[in-house]
């Protein structure tokens, strides 16, 4: 199966800071291919990555970088592809910067950004999800249990803490 979702990354010490983002989109069954490449160290293979993305297939590109994080920016100029920033806490400013980076994109260079660090790449599957989910009913079903299961679980913590408040 050929993968719907490009996702880079700005430095191979993102890896783990993504992990949310790979065990969601494989939860779901979304195939993805991952590379580490640099807006500033590598520019030509992440403008190559994205340009070339589109003929590939592929449907969106989750774009995540901490620092000075211009990689979402960088994949947007060279694609019309939806992309999803994830701005990263890899630098001494908390994320603060990678996010101010990520979101304040030009006019015509959309960027979607998420929150910062883990919360932020779990998200970006889950927002990669809903996207596909546009054309493929299935993944839009499994999105719908994905609701239901956090639901019962918010319940289940509620009767939980009612049983512990009123013995």
């Amino acid at each position: 199966m050929e993968p719907s979702v490009l996702l880079i990354m700005g430095s191979d010490s993102d890896v783990e800071r993504m992990r949310p983002c790979f065990e969601q989109l494989d939860g779901l069954g979304i195939v993805y291919e991952a590379h580490v490449c640099s807006a500033h160290r590598s520019p030509a293979f992440a403008a190559q990555l994205a340009g070339e993305a589109r003929g590939r297939g592929i449907k969106l590109i989750i774009a995540a970088a901490g620092m000075a994080a211009h990689l979402a920016g960088a994949a947007a100029a060279q694609s019309t592809l939806p992309i999803i920033g994830v701005p990263l806490d890899a630098g001494g400013l908390g994320g603060l910067d990678a996010l101010l980076s990520t979101v304040q994109m030009p006019p015509g260079v959309p960027v979607a950004t998420m929150a910062i660090g883990k919360a932020g790449a779990h998200n970006a599957a889950l927002f990669a999800a809903q996207i596909l989910s546009l054309s493929d009913e299935g993944l839009a079903a499994k999105l719908e249990q994905l609701k239901a299961e956090q639901a019962l679980s918010v319940a289940s913590k509620d009767a939980e803490l009612s049983k512990q408040l009123n013995r």
